[in-house]
């Protein structure tokens, strides 16, 4: 098994593609080894000393450290990550873990909110991906659009020129009613 890295724009995150799908619908997110007890394999990678997450995406898994170098880090990663898919375990025990909770809008805005998640899904979402991360929408109130940032997105040093200048340009060109873009 031939497992690829790629460095992402957080420092902290690495994305490593095993070359097989990793979770066949959604994304999941886990930032404590309390959160990772619902993936076989987000456990398995919390057990090395030194990893601080564990973002699974489709094809890819994004690990974030902590006060550890890669140099000695990613060995123990990559093996873990070989013996998991050799073990035959399944990835996660839950096939959708990225419900972030209810989303809020008002009713009346049911259009713009449309719009606004058509643009994440298609121009936003894939992008995102690339970098090892996810971004999903929350809710829109007063102009205002509410994102969780997930995986290397997370914390990362850039996130915030992403959502100002990609992201809120972009929504706010298609969408005149956006004013802004947090995110929760």
């Amino acid at each position: 098994m031939f497992i690829q890295t790629e460095a992402t724009p957080n420092p902290a995150t690495l994305k490593f593609i095993p070359g097989r799908d990793v979770l066949a619908g959604g994304t999941a997110d886990f930032r404590t080894r309390n959160e990772a007890v619902a993936s076989p394999l987000a456990t398995r990678l919390f057990a090395i000393d030194g990893v601080d997450g564990v973002f699974l995406g489709s094809d890819f898994i994004s690990v974030t450290k902590g006060n550890v170098e890669w140099q000695h880090l990613k060995p123990m990663v990559l093996g873990a990550i070989m013996e998991h898919y050799m073990s035959g375990a399944p990835v996660s025990d839950e096939e959708d873990s990225n419900d972030e909770g209810a989303e809020s809008y008002d009713p009346e805005d049911e259009a713009t909110v449309t719009t606004i998640k058509e643009l994440l899904e298609t121009r936003v979402r894939p992008a995102v991906a690339q970098d090892g991360g996810d971004i999903t929408f929350s809710g829109f109130r007063d102009g205002v659009v509410y994102l969780h940032m997930r995986g290397a997105c997370s914390g990362c040093p850039s996130s915030t020129a992403t959502l100002r200048n990609g992201i809120e340009n972009l929504l706010k060109h298609f969408c005149p009613e956006v004013t802004s873009v947090e995110a929760v």
